[in-house]
């Protein structure tokens, strides 16, 4: 596969994920249509999941301009879906209308709800009509209902009012902000990695939630601050270093560690390696063609086993194919959706070293074939 069939590969695989949901959603017939017997106790919560998750992860390709031919074509369409999906989801008339008051987790995928919009300011947040701009924000402030408890729930509730800035809206809460920059400031155990908390978790929640959104908050609001400003290119580092890791742990064969919480994401476990490629902040040791080949490796390992699937197109609960037993009790079938967060890269133009370099073997795959690389350090802050 070469560099222009992976971008290809990657554009093919998302819209795969993300077409059923964008196209029930944008005609009203979500909540209708995506399967809620998994883990039904928490079917009130799988539409907003599904949607947020995968905007989260489509957002950047939405925003990205200059594109041509069949691709913008398919760019411009899948906006507009977006746009439509974002009003059926926060108009209270809409037989889609999701539930953002209850207290707990519609904060969490309000969050990444949030995050797509200051990931596509322009052809999102921007080109909302003043009635959808109304419902969204009057949306995202009614999960201020949940007290986030001490762990990466703080940093969902900074991404709200990111947002919420993001709209315009003059009562973002500053507080919110600041008190998650600094208790994640306070929580960094070192090498690039933070606790969930006070307390190390052996899991990817540095990937899925915690560095992708401490990275574009405080990026959001350095200005506003002198101590925000000084604390991000900190904060950059420490997602260089932790992206390097991430790339170091995909195995030759595209397979990686299977531990912690929520590994049913499948290829989300890897948003922050594609945030750095996205955002060019790898370490300059790591040719983003390298991580470019690594990602596809995964994409692809998970994409070929049968059974990811059901029959009309949804999410299954597993990583290679229908594995339940991995889904811990708070995962139904929209929480699966967070593994688009792997397709940030496609918000790259195809002329981006990412996808117009040359292949690459990935880290593993160069040790494990003899040649002779560059040991491994630490990050020593």
């Amino acid at each position: 596969m070469n560099d222009t069939g992976q971008r290809k590969y990657w554009l093919d695989t998302m819209l795969r994920i993300g077409h059923p949901v964008l196209d029930a959603l944008s005609r009203r017939k979500l909540k209708e249509s995506l399967p809620t017997e998994f883990h039904n106790d928490r079917s009130s919560f799988a539409q907003l999941e599904a949607f947020a998750r995968l905007a989260c992860g489509m957002a950047p390709w939405l925003e990205l301009e200059g594109l041509e031919g069949e691709e913008e074509q398919l760019r411009a369409r899948y906006a507009g879906l977006m746009l439509e999906a974002i009003d059926a989801a926060t108009d209270p008339a809409s037989p889609d209308y999701m539930d953002f008051r209850t207290e707990g987790q519609p904060l969490v995928d309000a969050a990444f709800l949030a995050h797509a919009l200051v990931r596509a300011p322009k052809q999102l947040a921007g080109r909302l009509n003043e009635r959808v701009r109304v419902n969204v924000t009057a949306a995202l402030k009614q999960t201020r209902r949940t007290a986030p408890s001490g762990s990466n729930w703080l940093l969902f509730s900074a991404m709200v009012e990111a947002a919420l800035y993001i709209l315009g809206d003059p009562e973002y809460d500053r507080m919110r902000v600041g008190y998650a920059l600094h208790m994640f400031m306070d929580w960094y155990k070192g090498d690039g990695v933070y606790g969930d908390g006070k307390e190390f978790h052996w899991d990817y929640y540095n990937s899925f939630v915690i560095q992708p959104m401490l990275v574009d908050v405080v990026s959001l609001f350095e200005h506003e601050s002198g101590q925000y400003a000084e604390w991000k290119p900190v904060i950059v580092e420490r997602a260089r270093r932790y992206a390097t890791v991430l790339e170091r742990m995909i195995a030759p064969d595209g397979t990686y560690p299977f531990t912690g919480r929520s590994i049913v994401y499948r290829f989300g476990a890897f948003q922050l390696l594609s945030q750095a490629a996205l955002q060019h902040f790898l370490e300059q040791a790591l040719p983003p063609q390298q991580v470019r080949c690594a990602l596809t490796a995964v994409i692809a390992r998970i994409m070929e086993f049968p059974g990811n699937f059901d029959g009309d197109g949804w999410l299954r609960p597993g990583v290679y194919g229908y594995q339940p037993e991995l889904a811990e009790s708070y995962i139904n079938t929209g929480s699966l959706y967070l593994c688009a967060s792997v397709f940030l890269p496609l918000g790259l133009r195809p002329s981006d070293p990412f996808w117009a370099g040359e292949d690459m073997k990935w880290t593993s795959q160069r040790i494990a074939a003899g040649e002779n690389v560059m040991r491994d350090s630490a990050l020593g802050k």
